[in-house]
């Protein structure tokens, strides 16, 4: 196994499955409800559809940067999107942008060529192998959060 092949097998363990830790991000998902995602069981805490926004959202961002695009840093409003509408099928909407802009990510890294893993990312000042190692702990970090959102009563 290559490293590019590395990448994508942790990228899709972090979120699918079979992941040394414990639970991936999906599988923490899969039996959340509306109601349950949406709710604050933790004061001062994101939410599980917060942090299901902010997932997706870096999941595209990366993606972006891997396709050239310079990226700042993005305002608090972009980086954890609001919860506009809290029915079940806007949840279930969330989880299925975040799944499929997962595997848009992992299509984006399986079609890299190794040597680009050392370039700098445009704009940044870090690799794109650090990035992508990056978004691999930034899925792990947010699912041990959603974890113990799942745990916590209301």
């Amino acid at each position: 196994m290559n490293e590019i092949q590395s990448i994508v097998d942790q990228l899709q363990r972090a979120f699918e499955g079979h992941a040394w830790h414990g639970p991936a991000v999906r599988e923490l998902l899969a039996d959340v409800s509306a109601a349950q995602a949406d709710a604050r069981p933790i004061a001062q805490a994101h939410s599980i559809w917060e942090v299901v926004l902010h997932i997706s959202t870096w999941e595209h961002i990366v993606r972006r940067r891997l396709q050239g695009e310079v990226i700042d840093e993005l305002p608090d409003e972009e980086d954890w999107p609001a919860v506009r509408d809290t029915s079940e099928a806007a949840w279930r909407k969330a989880v299925q942008d975040l799944e499929e802009r997962n595997r848009a990510l992992r299509d984006a890294v399986a079609q890299l060529d190794e040597a680009r893993l050392t370039a700098k990312v445009p704009g940044k000042d870090h690799s794109v192998y650090i990035m992508l190692h990056g978004i691999i702990q930034h899925d792990l970090y947010h699912a041990g959060q959603v974890a113990v959102l799942k745990k916590a009563k209301p």
